[in-house]
This record gives C-alpha cells, structure tokens and sequence, in this order.
C-alpha cells in the first residue's frame, strides 16, 4: 500500500497541497483528475522525492515504511516509477544503454547484457515499436508520442511496484493511446499500484480505474467509481468547485 497522510506542499513559500489523504492499495488502478493548477502534478513529484517541493507537514508511507524524505533513486530503488508530462532530452545516451544502467541500479542482481536484449526486444515488440528505437538518443528529436511510448517501454524494463504516470495519454492520438494503454495493462497484476493523472476520459475507457479521486485546489473534493469520470466529461470541473 502507498498511503499519504495529511500531506502539506509547497514551492518557493505558495502553499500548493493543502490536507491530503490518499491510500492505493496493490492490484488496483487509480485515476487522479482535476483542473489545471490544482495540484496533480505536484503530488506526482512529491511522491517521486522532487527536491524543489518542500512537505512542510504529513508523511508518505509505503508498505508501511516511512518514505517520506526519500531521495527519488532511493524511492526508485523501493520500487517506484514516475513518468513525466515532458521527458528531458539527453543527447549521446541510447535508451538500451539508459534503460540498463537504470534496471542495474535498480535491482540487487545484475542483468547480463544477453539477457537485458532479450527482455528489451520482448518490450519493444509488446509496445509495437521498432528494434533500432533503442538505439536512438534518449528522447532526442522524439515527437510526444515516440516520448510517451518511450516512458511506457522504461516502466516495462523497469517493472516498479507503483507507476505514477503524469498526463501520459496527452497530445496522442488513438493508435498510440492503445498502445500506451496496452503497455500498462501489461503490467497490472494484484502486486501492483497504478495511478494515472490526466485530464481526459480517453485512457481511462481503455483502463478503468477501480476509484477516481478529483483534486481541486490543492485538496481532494471527490471520490468515486468509474461513472464518476462520465460525469466530469459531461459537466467539467465547475459544479464540484461551486459545491
């Protein structure tokens, strides 16, 4: 279980995250929604170990253990993945080499370089994507859905506990929506958290979160099931802020 307790935010002394509880439990997907600028993103980083948001009160515990001021490679190496709105480029670092260094420094035991192709090209085809996209750049020159896919084949070589995944549906059109969305659900089983910020239904017709938190403002205002994001496509997000 991840669990947020009462957590406080803020950055350059602006209060962003005002009282939030949060529990995830294993074997269930989530979906965080909200207006711009009410605090989604922020959450993600926080939980992530972003050195810029200061917790000024409230803890963030996984599994029970205190992770609260964890740096992120250390919150990495307990099993946590965060995949970002916009990916930095890193020019002269290819994503196999990138995607090994990182699986290495994430596990206790080292994966041969025989057995780390052999799992890249099992993720590459999953993800419908071409052998030779490994040897490109990191993110250098990608378009945002070979950056979103990208993301998405890191958290398959990866294999975390509990992948946040920051707006990854956005700017795609539907065939790469379904591969995204394909790549989670590869993942999914009872050991595993996912949470998924976006603004839209689209992702989440493809997966359906077992429970949807709306956060506005800095503060979780509601809750509920899977009908509840028909009503936010339909309503938007002015009657919950007027109520």
């Amino acid at each position: 279980m991840l669990e947020i307790k009462n957590l406080h935010v803020e950055i350059e002394g602006k209060e962003i995250i005002k009282g939030i509880n949060l529990k995830f439990e294993k074997g269930k997907i989530y979906a965080l929604m909200g207006p711009n600028g009410s605090g989604k993103s922020t959450l993600a980083n926080v939980i992530m170990g972003n050195p810029e948001y200061k917790i000024t009160k409230g803890k963030i515990f996984l599994n029970g253990k205190d992770i609260t001021n964890l740096n992120p490679d250390q919150k990495a190496k307990n099993g946590i993945f965060l995949s970002f709105q916009n990916p930095s480029e890193i020019e002269g670092v290819t994503i196999s080499n990138f995607l090994r260094m990182a699986l290495n420094n994430s596990k206790n035991k080292k994966i041969s370089v025989p057995d780390f192709h052999k799992l890249l090209k099992e993720k590459l085809k999953l993800l419908k994507m071409p052998e030779n996209f490994s040897e490109r750049y990191l993110n250098q020159g990608f378009s945002g859905g070979e950056k979103k896919k990208s993301e998405i084949l890191q958290l398959n070589i990866l294999n975390p506990k509990v992948a946040i995944l920051d707006e990854t549906d956005s700017g795609l059109d539907i065939d790469a929506l379904k591969v995204i969305a394909s790549g989670v659900k590869n993942l999914m089983n009872k050991e595993k958290i996912i949470v998924i910020i976006t603004h839209y239904k689209r992702i989440l017709k493809y997966l359906k979160p077992d429970k949807l938190s709306v956060m506005v403002d800095g503060k979780i205002v509601l809750e509920g099931g899977h009908k509840l994001v028909d009503q936010l496509e339909k309503k938007g997000y002015g009657w919950i802020e007027k109520n």
